[in-house]
């Protein structure tokens, strides 16, 4: 892969945790996403999905290895410069929706913004309007989020994942909470957002149906990667 088309880049990660004794959960990852990808991260329970998910979101720092989100190396930055550039590169979207109760729909979708910007901007609003017309639940902007099933929830919670623009989103299991046939149109809805941008997704499931999805499924088994490929 050309450098200069890589979102993401990670050479030898490796994590360890200790506890009495040392224990190493990831075990020298290599892998890259250019912009526009779609890859779906599986294996079992305990092969290191969450820890690796927590480390491409700059929620935790590896024991050793170089990452890199859009060309920009994270090993030496202050806890200032990630949060900045985790706002300004990435975005999230979780097996629970969290969205905020006391804030409005399109205020949830906001958040992103409003972080990065210090408050909440008028001139933010049509953009997060937009995205929630493109989810096909923009009626309910100004609806609390308890108003909503669980499906238009996660819809918010993928707009609210877009607000910044981002190159790169991780969704960490979005459909796990959903029935089969909300999960379907959650997974459409990825797919749409990811054909008619260049935003690269990270889609952490257990769903082998939804990965195959996907153009790319990288398979993790005891923290090592064992498969990288079209599915």
């Amino acid at each position: 892969m050309n450098p200069a088309e890589a979102i993401l880049e990670l050479q030898g990660i490796r994590k360890s945790y200790t506890d009495g004794v040392t224990t190493e959960i990831l075990h020298g990852i290599d892998l890259s996403m250019k912009k526009g990808d779609l890859v779906a991260l599986v294996g079992p329970s305990g092969s290191g999905k969450s820890t690796l998910l927590n480390i491409i979101g700059l929620l935790d720092c590896p024991t050793q290895g170089r990452m890199l989100i859009d060309g920009q190396a994270v090993d030496e930055l202050d806890e200032r410069t990630l949060t900045i550039l985790r706002g300004k590169k990435l975005g999230f979207i979780f097996q629970s929706h969290h969205l905020l109760p006391g804030l409005s729909v399109i205020e949830n979708v906001m958040l992103p913004s409003a972080a990065a910007q210090g408050g909440f901007r008028a001139a933010t609003k049509p953009r997060a309007r937009a995205l929630l017309d493109s989810m096909g639940i923009g009626k309910w902007a100004e609806a609390w989020p308890r108003q909503l099933s669980g499906g238009m929830q996660q819809r918010v919670a993928v707009a609210r994942a877009l607000m910044n623009d981002p190159p790169l989103v991780l969704a960490d299991e979005p459909t796990g909470n959903l029935d089969t046939q909300t999960s379907e149109q959650v997974m459409e809805l990825l797919l749409e957002q990811n054909a008619k941008t260049d935003t690269a997704f990270l889609i952490v499931t257990h769903d082998r149906h939804l990965a195959e999805r996907c153009e790319r499924v990288i398979e993790l088994v005891d923290g090592a990667v064992v498969f990288d490929g079209a599915p």
